[in-house]
C-alpha cells in the first residue's frame, strides 16, 4: 500500500512538472514572430501558399513600455504563439528602423517610412492585420488588456468577423456568451 501511494505521488509530481513546463513562457522572437527577409510582397505569397488567414504586423519601438508588456505577458504565451503561428504570418516592424524593406506592393523603403508614412504609426504598439491581397483589414492601437483580449483579436480576424462588425462590438458579444 505504501509503495502504491509513493508511486501515485511521484506520478502526480511528474505530471505537475510536465504541465508547468508546457505552459512556460517562450521567447516571442523565436516562437511568435516569423523571420523575414524584409520583402512583404514575397511574405504575402508565402502566407497564401501556407494557407494563412492574414499577415499580422506588430509595429514597435525599443523604448515602448506597452510593447514590452505585450512581448513579456502576451506574445510569450505558448497558447497565443501556437494559435497565431497556425493562422497568420507574423512580423515585427521597428518604427525607428533604417533597414530597407519592400512593402506589399513591391515598393522599397526604410522600415520607419513604411511605419510612419504608409501606416500612420505615431505611437506603439500598433497591431495591423492585412488580408491575402495586402490590404489592411484590422488595426488595433495600443496594447491589449491581456492574453484573452489578444486571442479574441486573433479569432476576430481569422474568422473574418471584421467584415461584419467592429472589434469593440465583437468583444461585447463574446463577453455575453
Amino acid at each position: 500500500m505504501l509503495l502504491r501511494n509513493v508511486f501515485a505521488g511521484v506520478l502526480a509530481m511528474l505530471f505537475s512538472v510536465a504541465v508547468q513546463a508546457e505552459e512556460a513562457p517562450r521567447d516571442p522572437y523565436v516562437h511568435f514572430f516569423n523571420q523575414s527577409l524584409g520583402d512583404f510582397s514575397e511574405e504575402l505569397q508565402v502566407a497564401r501558399e501556407e494557407g494563412k488567414k492574414a499577415v499580422m504586423l506588430f509595429f514597435e519601438q525599443d523604448e515602448c513600455p506597452f510593447c514590452h508588456y505585450m512581448k513579456n505577458t502576451v506574445l510569450n504565451q505558448p497558447e497565443v504563439q501556437d494559435y497565431f503561428r497556425k493562422n497568420f504570418a507574423l512580423f515585427a516592424i521597428d518604427i525607428e528602423g533604417d533597414v530597407e524593406m519592400t512593402d506589399f506592393e513591391g515598393q522599397t523603403m526604410k522600415m520607419k517610412d513604411f511605419a510612419f508614412k504608409l501606416n500612420r504609426v505615431r505611437a506603439t504598439p500598433v497591431i495591423a492585420f492585412y488580408d491575402m491581397e495586402g490590404k489592411r483589414v484590422v488595426r488595433h492601437i495600443g496594447k491589449t488588456s491581456g492574453k484573452d483580449e489578444f486571442m479574441l483579436l486573433g479569432r476576430f480576424v481569422a474568422e473574418e468577423t471584421y467584415k461584419e462588425m467592429r472589434f469593440t462590438k465583437y468583444k461585447r458579444e463574446q463577453r455575453k456568451k
